[in-house]
């Protein structure tokens, strides 16, 4: 099997997940019980937390549950008067928040993209005033892997209105190309399945004096910010992965060579591309243009590929809203096709999923 749909989640690094059972199987004691095996347990969590704060060191850390928590959280904590701004281009778990933002009387605005998902400073300060509380922009899109230029664009909007809030989903950047927040930047979600972690766990960065609201009532836990016992295999996994995560630059180089190597080597009569080179390395999305993205995802499947249609989490909906609001026509939607890479995937395993791509697509476009 060759696995290219890492952006929907990642194998756990074995090394990660093995050390991280042995809090699950031996040292399974509550972190907030007060005897040694408990403490032990605890300190453990803390030192995961100062690994991730020593890599952001103007922020602090609360554990969620996962990306869409730590978006929630940071949107409904902020996004609580006048209006709130963030772009056509969103993951679900912050498009979505923002909908909702309209019954607690917040205007959401939504800021139009280009061509591959990105939005630029001009559009997004269009619909930034002196009323907005909340601005939100997606790091890396992850249907197109565009990259914003999220200290840039919070500098821009803290110039117009320095009382709101920035936050930025990083699901699909952290621990995959190198992250830098600025001081404009308030908040900043981060999920572990992404990185070689397990399902359940995610993280949000808040700036130092920027305090979200608790949402979650009961023993404390999180600095009284997440009540709830911890997950401790899943916070501790997450740890023991990031830990692994070194020479990002270099490995970005890696699989920029990959990603070009898996294009280059697709029928151009067949495949259009989607994603742009300047984009995340870590993705390339083309549309076999006619054809349809699940269908051939299916037999893809069959030949042991796996390749992505879009975010696993807008799965349900036939066609990517993201890449409508790119202003894709229907053909091009219908075809969409997502490749996303971690560090297992080899030149020759890249070779041989474009030739099932190819082999694929032509037996497809035979039949119509």
């Amino acid at each position: 099997m060759i696995y290219l749909d890492n952006a929907a989640t990642t194998a756990p690094v074995k090394e990660a997940l093995e050390r991280a059972e042995k809090f699950y199987a031996e040292n399974y004691f509550n972190p907030s019980a007060q005897y040694a095996e408990a403490v032990n347990v605890r300190r453990e969590i803390e030192r995961a937390r100062e690994f991730f704060t020593e890599l952001f060191p103007e922020f602090s850390l609360l554990f969620t549950s996962g990306g869409t928590e730590a978006d929630n959280q940071a949107i409904f904590s902020f996004a609580r008067r006048g209006n709130a701004v963030t772009t056509m281009g969103e993951h679900p778990a912050v498009e979505n928040c923002f909908k909702k933002c309209k019954d607690f009387g917040v205007e959401p605005r939504f800021a139009r993209v280009e061509k591959d998902g990105s939005v630029t400073e001009e559009e997004l300060l269009s619909l930034v005033d002196e009323k907005t509380s909340l601005v939100s922009v997606v790091h890396v899109n992850s249907e197109t892997g565009a990259v914003n230029d999220i200290n840039a664009l919070a500098k821009a909007v803290k110039r117009k209105n320095p009382r709101c809030k920035f936050h930025s989903d990083g699901v699909q950047a952290f621990g995959k190309i190198p992250v830098r927040l600025g001081k404009e930047i308030d908040l900043y979600s981060v999920s572990a399945h992404k990185i070689g972690g397990i399902k359940g766990t995610g993280a949000l960065l808040f700036r130092k004096g920027t305090l979200p609201q608790s949402y979650l009532f009961g023993g404390g836990q999180e600095g009284n910010l997440r009540s709830g016992t911890e997950n401790v295999l899943g916070i501790l996994c997450f740890f023991y992965a990031a830990q692994e995560l070194k020479d990002l630059k270099v490995r970005a180089e890696k699989f920029l060579k990959l990603r070009e190597l898996l294009f280059s080597s697709l029928d151009p009569e067949i495949f259009t591309r989607i994603s742009t080179e300047a984009g995340s390395p870590y993705i390339l999305t083309v549309s076999a243009r006619g054809m349809r993205g699940e269908v051939l995802q299916r037999m893809l499947d069959l030949n042991g590929v796996i390749v992505g249609t879009g975010s696993a989490c807008s799965s349900k909906h036939p066609h990517s809203r993201i890449l409508k609001a790119c202003g894709y026509p229907e053909d091009v939607l219908d075809g969409v096709l997502r490749m996303s890479f971690f560090p297992e995937i080899t030149e020759k395993e890249i070779l041989t999923a474009a030739d099932a791509l190819n082999a694929c697509a032509r037996e497809w476009k035979e039949k119509l």
